[in-house]
């Protein structure tokens, strides 16, 4: 056996290792943590535009509804023992954490030894697009699902405002085709935000989420109709990133949102499911994905999401802040085998975990777009209708 010599450990400096002290890869595993959670954070927009709470001991969270109340004046010598009617009424919303949400991948230590890039931060950033993916599509189909139901406050004389759904038409654009056309999209911008405020819901934290050829055709069209402030242009203007407005709503683009069944875009003939938007090309696997059955009878989901038929005609949506709610127990982390695991299977596995599960909240604050439903239709109904138990 060769023998080796130590005299020289005490001052040799590992660039791994934290403090000259520890394991001497600590800094290393941070390095490709930060790039999972930097692809997670870039990528999850619903996060920050939803209510957000923390899971501690427990598999459920309620939220608490609070109805309205009456004032009235009083007769002198009166006393004074609350509402004989018993407002305000009160209800209460459950969100259950879904089961552990994962990405991972296998990285094997000759080939990162030959790679002439950083793989393990290349492969967490993917792994953190893959969770925030994930996230965001649960969050928009619930909020999809708050815009079809009735509130749960249901006291007689007391009914608080349930959700909105609002069909984009106009003469001589009647089927999907209205998803694209932008007088469409303006004024289903203008019939949410007078339904948000008929039905008494905070102007503060009102958002839209659309997909990103419906952002570039509202962009391209309301610049000339002074909707878009003149100050903002260039790549403020292309982001959607909620940078510019409508009727007070700020506007966000994603691939995540339901839209005629598939996620983010779909190519086709048009019709009355499909807006007729050509291919193109060459878009791979991971474009225009079909939405996936999500009910709670489906491996993995205690939540109702829905399924693929539920957003046949779906094509946008507008809320506010308290239009859902989302419980994480386990946020988003990176976690990497080592010691005997790497030495037997030469090389490492990185995984990416979160613990969450959203449902609607406030059904008043949630509005979706419809498109190329039948005239006279609410188009999605049936949605609520198969969930009694989760609505």
């Amino acid at each position: 056996m060769a023998q080796q010599s130590s005299g020289m450990t005490s001052s040799l400096t590992r660039a791994g290792q934290s403090n000259s002290t520890g394991d001497a890869r600590a800094l290393y595993l941070k390095l490709f943590s930060g790039e999972m959670f930097k692809g997670f954070q870039h990528n999850a927009i619903a996060r920050d535009l939803v209510m957000k709470r923390t899971l501690k001991n427990g598999k459920s969270l309620q939220f608490i509804y609070t109805g309205h109340t009456k004032a009235e004046f009083h007769t002198p010598g009166n006393s004074i023992l609350g509402n004989s009617d018993g407002a305000p009424p009160v209800a209460e919303k459950t969100i259950t954490c879904d089961d552990l949400l994962i990405s991972s991948a296998f990285v094997y230590e000759l080939d990162e030894t030959l790679a002439h890039y950083e793989l393990r931060g290349e492969i967490s950033k993917k792994i953190g697009y893959a969770l925030a993916q994930k996230y965001d599509r649960l969050i928009f189909r619930a909020i999809a699902k708050g815009a079809r139901l009735a509130s749960p406050i249901t006291k007689s004389g007391f009914i608080e405002p349930g959700g909105t759904q609002i069909r984009l038409t106009r003469s001589g654009v009647t089927n999907a085709t209205a998803a694209y056309d932008s007088q469409c999209l303006i004024a289903g911008f203008y019939d949410a935000a007078a339904a948000l405020d008929e039905k008494g819901v905070s102007t503060e934290g009102r958002v839209a989420v659309l997909n990103p050829r419906q952002y570039y055709e509202l962009i391209q069209a309301v610049g000339s109709s002074g909707l878009v402030n003149r100050d903002v242009q260039g790549t403020a203007l292309q982001g959607g990133e909620g940078i510019i407005e409508i009727a007070g709503i700020k506007i966000y683009k994603s691939m995540n949102i339901p839209f005629f069944g598939s996620y983010g875009t779909k190519y086709g003939t048009a019709g009355a499911a499909n807006p007729g938007v050509t291919s193109p090309g060459n878009v791979g696997s991971f474009v225009g994905e079909g939405t996936e059955d999500a009910r709670s009878n489906q491996t993995g989901v205690n939540n109702n999401y829905g399924n693929t038929s539920d957003f046949a005609n779906s094509c946008g949506l507008v809320f506010q802040r308290e239009a859902a709610g989302v419980v994480e127990a386990i946020g988003p982390q990176v976690q990497v085998t080592s010691g005997d695991v790497s030495v037997v299977y030469q090389g490492d596995v990185i995984l990416g975990r979160l613990a969450m599960g959203a449902d609607f909240l406030n059904p008043a604050a949630c509005v979706e777009f419809l498109a190329g439903a039948d005239a006279g239709s609410t188009g999605n109904a049936a949605f609520g209708d198969n969930y009694p138990t989760n609505a």
